[in-house]
């Protein structure tokens, strides 16, 4: 890729692994672009790809991307689009061989590359990793997909790199930034955090999102320029939005505090500026960066034993005394010595009273079960359940049989020493180039060009709103949420839309008032973050979802949907924020 100083026009095909099939082939032909995306990886995914290598050691690499090359590789070649995608997961030489083979079928000409030295699982013991690992992966940087594309590259396949490198490496890659050019590798950083979860950046899981039509959002660009900024938006004609509000949604997407630790570059997401150039253009810039951590995240997966689940349908009257009668009676029925380790109960009172269905009528009573013996998942929970059919509550009957249970694994990071990973560029031509780790904060400050002026550790909060008359209503009339999980941890970010919005909302929302509207965190370590630039407020719930999302120790077992639930708890809004409120109903409706 050539060194100029023109924009390059990154898009997104995919956000996650199962992402819409379709999407690449969308973003080939719905206009220009330079460059196209697609990240493929997340925790979960990485357990799944390493039970598959476990039964195959051939495979390890998202299968979805390579059918669809099947249709879109001589579509890119022919629009000079370079293809950069973490599809080859725990296998990325094996993809980029399939990937070779598939073009020599098609007799389409593709240079294809890829990156490895994420994987340190066979170098588990020198490196100090815990016993019983099914995988064990670093979270590279960018510098090794900028020397593929550098090198002549059509094709880039990474495995556990972090999702922004994808647009870093072609943003290095084209403007030849070097690794103390701190702030344009921020500012790149962001707008890859921006893009990495396709259409949630374009309206998709937007809290307003009956504001736009997301019927089928399209998929993000981002036009990037050398000092680092960028343009949020989207193909002419797609749907969904491109909006400060989708892009203030997407920036607090499973992060935390205001530095935003990579690899290449810390960047500072207090110093974000977003702007509205136009209808679904949003500028990104600002952005100030400082040297990177002298660790790299590793992030590793294992099996953490077994999980089942039975759910019992409470129909009618007294949900709650059936719910007290189901346990007592399970309890009877299962022998102590086949007693799971892990026994949890959730009612969720889902039931409407004088209800026109049978459905609405009903409660569900959810009981799940872990253990490290499969056994005690299995068949004596399944007994214990069925047996009660005939001698339990009135009405008795479950969602399904129960099942003889599965494995679930466990997500947990570590770190190692960045100069003990072995980065590696491999080329078409099958030279191997190493990528040297980038000056760290664990270097004296004069290896970095140009470090940053100090900022604040917190920045204070806005000044509060005068006092005032408040009504009793839902969060959500005010401000927008987005949450997800890392690891076992929560991610909740709030904003508010308007600058009155944040004068309330950064002292209203306190820690101790999140406690109270989501009872769930009230014994839990929680710690908030302001974030000025962006109106909002992002708190991480510590432990929150246990041993993480295969382990399902909850209901919502990656949080996706915990920031909506706040915005449906109600707290006393000040009446100025709120529209006025609408009037009754009248509307006759048939019984």
């Amino acid at each position: 890729m050539a060194r100029d100083g023109t924009v390059l026009r990154i898009g997104n095909g995919s956000g996650f692994y199962g992402d819409r099939f379709t999407a690449m082939r969308e973003m080939l032909t719905g206009g220009p672009i330079d460059v196209l995306t697609g990240d493929y990886l997340a925790e979960l995914t990485m357990l799944i790809l390493a039970r598959d290598r476990l039964k195959d050691p051939s495979l390890g690499y998202a299968r979805t991307f390579l059918r669809q090359m099947e249709e879109c590789l001589g579509l890119a070649r022919e629009r000079d689009v370079k293809i950069v995608v973490n599809a080859g997961g725990l296998n990325p030489a094996r993809l980029a061989g399939e990937l070779r083979e598939l073009a020599r079928r098609l007799g389409v000409e593709a240079a294809v590359a890829h990156v490895e030295g994420d994987d340190l699982l066979p170098r588990r013991a020198e490196l100090g990793l815990p016993d019983g690992l099914l995988a064990a992966n670093a979270y590279l940087g960018a510098f090794g997909v900028a020397t593929c594309l550098t090198e002549g590259a059509d094709v880039v396949v990474t495995g556990r790199v972090t999702d922004a490198a994808l647009v870093v490496g072609p943003g290095i890659a084209r403007f030849g930034w070097a690794p103390d050019d701190l702030d344009a590798l921020a500012g790149a950083v962001v707008a890859g955090h921006v893009l990495e979860c396709g259409a949630q950046a374009t309206g998709g899981n937007y809290a307003f999102f009956r504001e736009h039509d997301v019927t089928r959002p399209g998929f993000p660009i981002a036009e990037l320029h050398a000092d680092g900024s960028s343009v949020i938006t989207k193909h002419p004609g797609t749907g969904g939005a491109v909006t400060v509000g989708t892009v203030t949604a997407q920036l607090l997407y499973e992060t935390g505090g205001p530095h935003y630790l990579g690899p290449d570059v810390t960047a500072r997401l207090d110093t974000v500026r977003l702007t509205e150039e136009g209808p679904d253009r949003i500028r990104i810039d600002g952005v100030r960066g400082e040297a990177p951590p002298p660790t790299l995240k590793v992030g590793l997966n294992r099996l953490g034993g077994h999980h089942n689940e039975v759910v019992f349908v409470l129909t009618g009257l007294d949900i709650e005394a059936k719910s007290a009668l189901v346990q007592r009676q399970f309890a009877g029925a299962l022998p102590p010595e086949a007693r799971p380790a892990e026994l949890r109960w959730t009612l969720a009172r889902t039931d409407h009273p004088d209800a026109s269905t049978e459905e609405a009528a009903s409660a569900l009573l959810r009981l799940a079960v872990r253990d490290a013996d499969p056994a005690k998942v299995g068949r004596e929970v399944g007994r214990a359940a069925v047996e009660l059919g005939l001698a339990g509550y009135p009405g008795f009957h479950l969602t399904a049989p129960p099942g003889p249970g599965t494995p679930y694994g466990v997500f947990t990071a570590a770190s190692v020493d960045a100069e003990a990973v072995e980065h590696t560029a491999v080329l078409p031509d099958g030279r191997r180039i190493a990528v040297p780790p980038v000056p760290t904060t664990g270097q004296p400050r004069a290896a970095v060009r140009r470090p940053p002026e100090p900022l604040p550790a917190e920045p204070l909060p806005a000044e509060p709103l005068p006092a005032g008359p408040t009504r009793r209503a839902p969060l959500g009339l005010v401000a927008g949420a987005r949450s997800g999980d890392k690891g076992g941890d929560a991610n909740l970010g709030v904003w508010a839309r308007t600058d009155d919005g944040w004068r309330w909302l950064a002292h209203a929302l306190t820690v101790e008032r999140l406690r109270e509207l989501l009872p769930e965190t009230a014994d839990l370590p929680v710690t908030r973050h302001l974030l000025p630039n962006l109106r909002a407020v992002n708190f991480t719930l510590t432990g929150l979802l246990g041993e993480g999302v295969a382990a399902r120790h909850r209901f919502d077992p990656q949080a996706k949907a915990l920031g909506e639930w706040l915005r449906s708890r109600h707290l006393d809004i000040p009446e100025r924020l709120l529209a006025p409120e609408p009037l009754p109903d009248t509307t006759e409706r048939p019984l």
